[in-house]
């Protein structure tokens, strides 16, 4: 790796993506911004096929490029962005995930946000579903938010309280990331053969908690690929699900009066995507009714799960 200091640590961490990794870190060396200004460090979260080899088959090919190849035995993304967080030097912490693809103005205009916004203490930007080979007719809105699609505004503005960005395109400063502990790991994405998501909402909640501001700019874009033929029922069960372990573990955190108020809200939810799946049977979108409706199923399955402790 150069020697020059760095702007923005950028952290990927890695599992089982050899399909996708080399697409991911050749659009961050493709970026606008001089590379004396960012690093990279992949983090191979115990993948078993050829990632590694292909990631340092990478790096000796690119010796201009800030870029480091790191491993975490400890299974789950928040391991694995802790990780790669250790070992940055960066001002600012930039997240992205194994099969995004960033613009190439993507790291300049993180660079230009921050130098317009200093009483930002983090960010989160746009990311827009890739789908291979093409979206399926079931998708809705509220369903492809399992898939990483977020669009938060039109416009550049703070998050409202206890909205926030996605762990797929977030940045935040250092000195904030450490002063908090990093990333929750009892939600450490995976555990097992089980999902326990929320390690991105429970990050940030906690930073606002402390006052501190979160923008989005609708200018900072990712590109999620989505492999349309791995989203079957079980998939999406395990996704939203997880979402719901990860809730149950952070309200429980709280206390048991969190814990049941997230259950209300769960219903209230299911009830409002029943609604929604008449609406759109109504509207000529059949194919659309049932999934948004399995969704906060599912999600309601994993808030009740003991499983997740």
């Amino acid at each position: 790796m150069q020697t020059n200091q760095p702007i923005i640590s950028v952290v990927i961490c890695s599992y089982n993506r050899a399909d996708y990794i080399i697409n991911a870190i050749d659009s961050l060396y493709q970026q606008t911004l001089p590379k004396k200004h960012f690093e990279v460090f992949v983090v191979d979260n115990n993948s078993i096929d050829n990632t590694g080899d292909l990631v340092q088959a990478y790096i000796r090919d690119h010796e201009d490029f800030n870029i480091a190849y790191l491993t975490e035995s400890a299974q789950g993304a928040s391991f694995a962005r802790n990780t790669g967080a250790r070992f940055s030097k960066g001002k600012y912490l930039c997240f992205m995930d194994d099969d995004a693809i960033a613009e190439r103005h993507y790291l300049e205009r993180i660079a230009n946000f921050f130098e317009a916004h200093p009483d930002a203490v983090g960010m989160g930007g746009r990311i827009i579903p890739k789908y291979v080979p093409a979206e399926p007719k079931w998708m809705s809105y509220y369903v492809s938010s399992l898939v990483g699609n977020f669009d938060y505004s039109e416009h550049l503005t703070e998050f409202a309280p206890g909205k926030y960005p996605l762990e797929s395109n977030m940045v935040v400063l250092k000195t904030a990331f450490d002063a908090i502990g990093g990333f929750n790991t009892a939600l450490p994405g995976v555990k097992g053969t089980l999902r326990i998501g929320g390690e991105g909402k429970d990050f940030f909640l906690r930073l606002q908690a402390l006052g501190k501001k979160i923008y989005y700019d609708p200018s900072v874009i990712v590109h999620h690929v989505v492999e349309v033929k791995k989203l079957t029922p079980h998939y999406m069960y395990r996704v939203a699900s997880g979402i719901g372990r990860g809730e149950r573990v952070r309200t429980k955190a709280i206390g048991q009066w969190a814990y049941l108020k997230k259950i209300g809200e769960y219903l209230y939810k299911l009830a409002g995507s029943v609604v929604l799946g008449i609406l759109y049977a109504l509207k000529g979108n059949p194919a659309q009714s049932w999934p948004v409706i399995q969704f906060r199923i599912d999600a309601l399955k994993g808030l009740l799960d003991s499983k997740s402790k």
